[in-house]
């Protein structure tokens, strides 16, 4: 298995919905390639945070007692229609199959209630990999204050130019920059300082249209994120809010 079939299997063997020789071996190359047993490790991390911080809303039981009491009455009433006046069988069936489906419909419904949004999810990304950059001494891949240094780091490594700017002039200095993995795919990593703050700007294609910088904070970090030219970019750091909006105001610029 290639690391690339490997990555396509994360969701699934998280949610332990491969069959037992895919698992194997999916295992075993995780256990052969460090860098793809890392990025399962990340999926793992963000699975279980997820599954802490939401809650899982279960039907009530009330509303099954309701919803069974209704079924038992309909069905009493459907055996006393049939001894009254004799119907098509294919009717009694249509009606089995409805009430089948709204059973179905509803649990579906209770089970999607509270999943946050894409963008929520992408946001924890983010910030865990924010996190993990200045945990595990891997800020960078290229150490290079230069822009046309650390530009053409990434040609061959991505399936795009990720567009770096030298905003030493704002009060951002560029740092380097390093290969990551969000949202399921590769992305560019740039890494500016602000004083002795870090921030991260994870940058890559979307076929999305431009749309203006939105903000929000996940324990304790600040994130920006937005589109632009077909670009995602978001930037994560622990620096106040007001100067990381400042920095993506000069990103965009």
């Amino acid at each position: 298995m290639s690391c690339h079939e490997v990555r396509e299997f994360f969701d699934a063997y998280i949610d332990r919905e491969l069959d037992v020789v895919t698992a194997l071996d999916f295992e075993r190359h995780l256990e052969e390639c460090s860098a793809c047993r890392a990025i399962c490790q990340q999926y793992e991390n963000l699975h279980d945070s997820v599954r802490a911080r939401l809650p899982y809303f279960e039907c009530p039981r009330q509303l099954e007692g309701k919803i069974r009491a209704q079924l038992r009455s309909e069905e009493r009433g459907r055996a006393r229609a049939i001894q009254k006046q004799p119907f098509p069988r294919w009717t009694a069936w249509a009606v089995a199959a409805s009430i089948a489906i709204l059973l179905i419909l509803s649990a579906v419904l209770f089970r999607t209630i509270g999943r946050p949004p894409a963008s929520e999810l992408l946001a924890d990304q983010v910030v865990s990999s924010h996190i993990r950059s200045l945990m595990a001494n891997h800020l960078t891949d290229v150490v290079s204050s230069d822009q046309h240094t650390v530009k053409p780091w990434f040609t061959g490594k991505l399936d795009f130019a990720p567009v770096v700017k030298d905003l030493s002039s704002k009060g951002f200095s560029l740092v380097g920059g390093r290969l990551d993995y969000l949202n399921n795919r590769p992305v560019a990593a740039l890494v500016y300082k602000r004083r002795q703050h870090i921030i991260n700007l994870f940058v890559w294609p979307i076929s999305q249209s431009d749309s203006g910088p939105r903000s929000t904070t996940i324990n304790g970090y600040n994130v920006v994120h937005g589109t632009q030219s077909h670009m995602a970019y978001w930037a994560a750091s622990d620096l106040n809010a007001a100067e990381l909006n400042e920095f993506i105001k000069d990103q965009r610029e």
